[in-house]
């Protein structure tokens, strides 16, 4: 009888200690989801028994001055312990282990220094020492296996009369001429007083790779600097020390991720199909040889992500397959293909596996958590190994999990639902419909909090989001990413109006309080929804989006790009086609308040985007419209309190119209003000 009382008083002990921690948690602020921190680089060494890795660490808004964030870099010892390396107001690029394992190498700016410089650090301690530094920054680099030779990617310096004549005022810059060519240099790192060697490649160098056991090098190289033929017309090849081209790796249309077999005979590369394919995700093996390449997963029905050769027999893939991922193994000789981790698991976006050890290394985030390192094993077996931010243990996170439907053609679509915190089943809730760029990207069932798309914070505000992945997403293979290909704004837009009737048809969602937001092409959907489909949405709020198709064309740096993988048509074939695909030809019926936010810096989508839709409006007179623009942003806004600053506008729109029935503008000036002489308090 007394172990009876024993055991359920210790049953109702843990029953309350989870009711108390339960009663504790809390919903995420904004100024914390702007601040969390997250891994964004790992690297193994070739034993596998050192992980190194950089943590990227956001300043706090209105305690520490503007700025980008900061990049700390850490080691894991063997037995998993965290070893902090450089950490504090530093920035940490490009780490490598290199020359057997007894350096760990990256890229950063420190002590005084004026330009991005190579550092290395013992692994057995001491500090860092500068090995290079160059007259422009380095970029990247990559050190030969017997540690002799260096090379890197560097734009060459200004001459002294081009700096005499900026300071006299001669500053005129020819537009797309005379860019700045990013060159390919060796340095040997034996050689007492030996200078950096360009090589004779009259190309534009977007990448740099040591083939093993040998000092040929792997390129990346496009014809400009322009971005445009960064993305359509890049080429992988493999030169000499002198710079002599020994193959050439053919392929059409975008690239990514390229690495050798441990021998360094073969060449795995994620390449696209065709020169109109919008995303490069298929995965292709070549002989280095004779250059001839095949398709290793031929129709597969998601998109790579990353690649690492387990031998030199074997190689290892993460495929992102609708909203989840997975890891799969090829025997490249008999292209068997095997499956190690299942969907469901998390989200992988890095895979780095040392050449025969029995487990390697992965960046995953969840819907929990942002990106962190974990080991896994070739059973599929997933150990966290890093925690970023303890903070979220305290956290209540809201349900999230795939949401399927049909567009009205009958497509197949899916895509990612968060339900309100205080979820109850029978009763509807506003919506926020939350739309990616690209449009070839996709929506992942993994960490969806950020400045753009605050779902904790939603959610606790009794909101419901939806991240729709239409056609032309990523994900789901070739054939459907190229769905919404010469037919901008139609049935891809159409599919976001679907997914809405069938969240309110499932009894989810309040049909009058929908609100739409997006940056880029989501941007653009945002002005649709607002405009063309404005009977579907009670608010929008477009971030870096489109309005004129036909100006965008002529003011972006991608119109080559646009043609080949989205429009395929130029404007001047059809140019009353262009218009009606914009959302400007629609302003005079937009009945939806809509806030439009832009980066002054912005060349992906110029500024006069927003200015036009907005000026159209405005004069107009119908509906509530605000610009807000960015200084010193781009496309995507990269600074805590830009960040901050968006989250806070966007919450305060949606909330005036969706929930508490506005129809005039809401205040424009933000609490900021107030938080600067308390920087100790977080903004709601």
């Amino acid at each position: 009888m007394k172990k009876l009382l024993s055991f359920t008083s210790i049953g109702l002990i843990s029953v309350l200690l989870l009711l108390s921690v339960q009663l504790q948690a809390r919903p995420l602020t904004l100024q914390e989801t702007v601040t969390l921190k997250q891994v964004n680089q790992v690297a193994v060494s070739k034993d596998g028994k050192l992980t190194a890795f950089t943590r990227v660490v956001p300043r706090q808004p209105y305690a520490e001055d503007d700025g980008t964030s900061y990049v700390e870099l850490y080691l894991l010892n063997a037995e998993g312990r965290e070893q902090p390396f450089i950490t504090g107001k530093q920035r940490i690029a490009q780490i490598q282990f290199a020359y057997q394992d007894r350096f760990l190498y990256f890229l950063s700016k420190r002590d005084g220094d004026k330009f991005n410089s190579l550092y290395r650090i013992a692994l057995s301690g001491g500090e860092a020492i500068k090995v290079y530094e160059h007259t422009t920054d380095l970029q990247s680099y990559s050190i030969s296996d017997d540690g002799k030779l260096l090379a890197f990617r560097a734009r060459p310096a200004k001459s002294s009369t081009e700096t005499q004549l900026e300071k006299k005022g001669f500053k005129a810059e020819i537009y797309e001429e005379k860019l700045p060519v990013t060159q390919l240099l060796t340095l040997s790192l034996t050689e007492k007083g030996a200078k950096a060697q360009p090589l004779p490649l009259e190309q534009h160098i977007l990448s740099v790779q040591f083939q093993p056991g040998s000092q040929n090098i792997l390129v990346r190289a496009a014809p400009t600097p322009l971005v445009d033929d960064d993305l359509m017309l890049s080429q992988y090849q493999l030169v000499s020390p002198t710079g002599e081209l020994l193959q050439t790796f053919s392929s059409e249309g975008k690239l990514d991720q390229a690495e050798f077999s441990p021998d360094g005979k073969q060449l795995a590369f994620i390449g696209a199909e065709d020169k109109h394919d919008p995303s490069a995700g298929l995965l292709y093996q070549a002989e280095v040889s004779s250059g001839q390449t095949r398709e290793l997963l031929p129709k597969y029905a998601g998109h790579v992500q990353s690649i690492s050769w387990r031998s030199n027999s074997e190689l290892l893939y993460v495929g992102h397959q609708g909203v989840e991922a997975e890891v799969g193994s090829i025997a490249t000789r008999s292209g068997k293909v095997s499956q190690w981790l299942k969907p469901g698991n998390g989200i992988i976006t890095r895979l780095h596996w040392p050449a025969g050890q029995g487990e390697g290394r992965v960046i995953l985030n969840k819907a929990e958590h942002p990106s962190e390192v974990y080991a896994l094993t070739s059973r599929g077996r997933l150990t966290r190994l890093t925690d970023s931010n303890p903070l979220l243990n305290d956290i209540s996170h809201p349900r999230q999990a795939l949401f399927r439907h049909e567009a009205r053609d009958g497509l197949a679509l899916e895509g990612v639902l968060v339900y309100p915190l205080n979820y109850q089943e029978g009763q509807r809730y506003p919506l926020i419909m939350v739309v990616h760029g690209g449009p070839e990207a996709h929506i992942s069932n993994g960490w969806t909090n950020r400045y753009g798309s605050p779902v904790n914070y939603a959610a606790a505000q009794g909101y419901m989001v939806f991240f729709p992945n239409y056609r032309g997403s990523t994900g789901r293979g070739v054939e459907f990413s190229k769905l919404g290909q010469n037919d901008y704004a139609g049935k891809e837009f159409d599919d976001l109006v679907d997914a809405k009737n069938a969240l309110v048809a499932a009894g989810l969602v309040d049909e009058k309080k929908v609100g739409i937001t997006g940056g880029s092409y989501g941007g653009y959907a945002s002005a649709w929804g607002a405009t063309a489909q404005t009977e579907h949405f009670a608010a929008s709020v477009m971030f870096v989006g489109i309005s004129n198709n036909l100006s965008k064309f002529g003011t972006t740096d991608i119109a080559n790009e646009m043609h080949l993988v989205h429009a395929r048509s130029y404007p001047w074939e059809k140019w009353q086609w262009y218009l009606e695909r914009s959302p400007i030809y629609y302003a005079q019926q937009a009945r939806t308040p809509i806030l439009i936010m832009h980066g002054k810096n912005d060349t992906r989508v110029h500024p006069s985007q927003s200015m036009e839709l907005y000026r159209y409006l405005k004069t107009l007179g119908k509906v509530p419209v605000r610009l807000v623009l960015y200084p010193g942003e781009g496309h995507g806004n990269t600074r805590s309190a830009s960040q901050l600053d968006y989250a806070m506008r966007l919450m305060q729109w949606l909330d005036h119209f969706l929930l508490q029935g506005g129809t005039e503008l809401p205040p424009a000036e933000l609490p900021h003000a107030e938080q600067l002489k308390a920087p100790e308090k977080t903004a709601a």
